[in-house]
């Protein structure tokens, strides 16, 4: 009699977890069933719901960070198969098995798959990557940009610091304070705007410190890794010029 036995096809997880923040990450295998359209995100869910190893012993639900799944938070970004990206826009179907998952390294990590970005939020702090407003009046319709500077700007505006840039980024690492690209083009971003260009110094000169510009190597990682597209080392050439310029400009007391 023939075998009508049909294999349901599955799919493999290799996850590296850890539990607090100050112990060893260790790896776990997990396999879940498939299913048409999966994401990373998908496949995670399906963990927690079972946490079972692929052993079948069973373990704690594993712990990561997601938002809005579209791509436009950056809170699940993660190492996939040995590359820095978002778990929501990774799709099963065009991933390698088995499917690699780890935090990423540029970050202290919180618990498993789930990091602390403070170094990112500290350094979109430190050149005050805002426009600040006196009050909560009505201050009427603000200016206009030009056309050809508005395109250009809003590529800039898609950044969702989800530290893609960072990880890939040799520079930036546990013994240097580079600031990375991120906030960087985030200052040519602001600098760039009518009203935020009135703190276009206070910018410039926190890029002038430890930690600024000077530690870019021009790996250009940054640009090829980063999910939007953004054209990060035409930011830091566009701010390394004005940091120049602004440098000669105290020199000479203008």
């Amino acid at each position: 009699m023939a075998d009508t036995t049909v294999a349901t096809k599955t799919v493999k997880f290799i996850i590296t977890r850890q539990d607090t923040p100050d112990s060893k990450p260790y790896t776990e295998e997990f396999e879940i069933p498939y299913r048409a359209n999966m994401n990373v995100i998908s496949g995670l869910m399906e963990i927690q719901r079972n946490p079972t190893k692929a052993d079948g012993a069973k373990t704690a639900p594993v712990c990561w960070d997601s938002n809005c799944l579209e791509e436009v938070c950056g809170a699940c970004s993660m190492v996939i198969n040995g590359k820095p990206r978002q778990a929501c826009s990774a799709l099963i179907d065009k991933l390698e098995q088995p499917i690699r998952l780890e935090p990423m390294r540029t970050f202290p990590v919180v618990r498993d798959l789930v990091i602390n970005r403070e170094r990112m939020f500290g350094a979109l702090k430190r050149v005050k990557a805002w426009i600040p407003i006196d009050g909560t009046y009505d201050l009427g319709p603000g200016p206009r940009m030009a056309e050809t500077k508005r395109q250009w700007a809003y590529e800039l505006s898609k950044c969702m610091t989800c530290g893609v840039c960072l990880e890939s980024c040799p520079n930036v690492n546990d013994r240097n304070s580079f600031i990375g690209p991120a906030a960087i083009s985030q200052v040519r971003l602001f600098n760039a705007h009518p009203t935020g260009e009135m703190n276009k110094e206070e910018r410039l000169d926190a890029l002038m410190t430890d930690g600024g510009i000077e530690g870019c190597g021009n790996s250009q990682n940054c640009v090829r890794s980063c999910p939007k597209g953004i054209p990060l080392t035409t930011s830091i050439a566009a701010i390394n010029k004005d940091t120049t310029k602004h440098l000669f400009k105290k020199w000479l007391g203008m």
